[in-house]
């Protein structure tokens, strides 16, 4: 009897034992931690929207066990109405770079003032917006069909030309972008929060299995930079990374931009672009042929690009000096890719 009840005793302090590392990990992982910062964010046109409901998510570097890889920026249906979808972002922290994973939520909070595109400027959103439990699209930053989906709108008011961009994709250390977290953002990251839907968890759990998506072996440009529906790498949708080159490859900070180019809301701590940073260049001041490296055009299917249009586009009035022609047609990394 003794000893059936010391044999009791050892199980259950082995037990505890147990318990406390598999409980442990979850309160200290928050995110993952690299010592060696995320590649730049690849170009890459924004494919057509593929419904009604379609909310546009950026892609970006995630890391693995052979290293950073890319996770394409897609078009997820939102888990609830009214929820925004804010991006994850690279953090440098404690002598590491941490990742902090994206969330939905009722307000778009801090995201590094990493310049996604595509309405991810750096602060904020203004690709859309919920009106009555539906959701409306900005066509003059997102890629939309209008002779089928109808809940749009235009305002460009938010697309900002004069500010410097660059295609860095984390925030803080060498190089990276300075940024800090504005008050409204601060209190949109106190809100209620749904994590990535089961959709996008896949997307992410495809990327990482495709060995071309890792960094080491496109070189920052994938051939599969972004797509129109999640996990879908093949096929009508798909887009390549173009060749950043030189050019103005990354949107420019457009949110809570105003017509004259005015970043006022953000204080100077947290405006968009470390000075260290290489790699920034200055947009072209030419009004309605890119916005925040996208094209303003409304084509039905050509897809809406984070860089110059190319040659083949059209200027929206004939009035327009027509758009520089693209220089290459192959990727971009992280915004950090669009």
């Amino acid at each position: 009897m003794l000893r059936t009840a010391k044999y009791a005793y050892l199980f259950l302090i082995a037990l505890a034992i147990l318990a406390i590392p598999a409980s442990t990990p979850a309160q200290i992982a928050v995110g993952i931690s690299v010592h060696i910062g995320p590649p730049a964010l690849p170009v890459y046109a924004q494919p057509v929207c593929p419904g009604v409901g379609y909310i546009w998510t950026p892609g970006y570097w995630s890391y693995g066990p052979d290293g950073y890889f890319w996770v394409p920026g897609t078009w997820v249906m939102a888990p609830t109405p009214g929820l925004l979808w804010t991006p994850g972002y690279w953090g440098w922290a404690g002598g590491v770079y941490v990742w902090h994973g994206g969330y939905w939520g009722p307000h778009v909070g801090f995201y590094g003032g990493i310049n996604y595109g595509f309405g991810y400027g750096g602060v904020g959103f203004v690709g859309g917006e919920w009106r009555g439990g539906a959701f409306h699209y900005n066509t003059a930053v997102t890629n939309v069909n209008t002779t089928v989906i109808h809940n749009t709108y235009v305002n460009k008011t938010v697309i900002n030309n004069n500010t410097t961009v660059n295609n860095v994709s984390y925030n803080g250390g060498t190089g990276g972008v300075n940024a800090q977290p504005t008050a409204a953002e601060r209190a949109a990251e106190n809100e209620h929060h749904t994590p990535a839907t089961s959709m996008q968890t896949q997307h992410e759990q495809a990327a990482r299995s495709d060995k071309s998506m890792l960094a080491s072996a496109n070189h920052g440009k994938p051939a599969v930079a972004a797509t129109a529906k999640p996990g879908v790498f093949h096929g009508a949708g798909v887009v390549a990374a173009r060749s950043a080159g030189s050019t103005t490859n990354h949107p420019t900070n457009a949110a809570n931009a105003h017509s004259n180019g005015s970043q006022a809301d953000r204080p100077p701590s947290a405006r968009t672009n470390n000075a260290a940073s290489a790699q920034a260049k200055t947009s072209s001041n030419k009004p309605n042929t890119s916005n925040s490296s996208h094209s303003t055009t409304s084509a039905a299917s050509t897809p809406k690009s984070n860089n110059k249009p190319s040659g083949s586009s059209k200027p929206p009035k004939a009035s327009h000096p027509p758009a520089p022609k693209e220089h290459g047609s192959s990727g971009k990394p992280g915004g950090h890719g669009r």
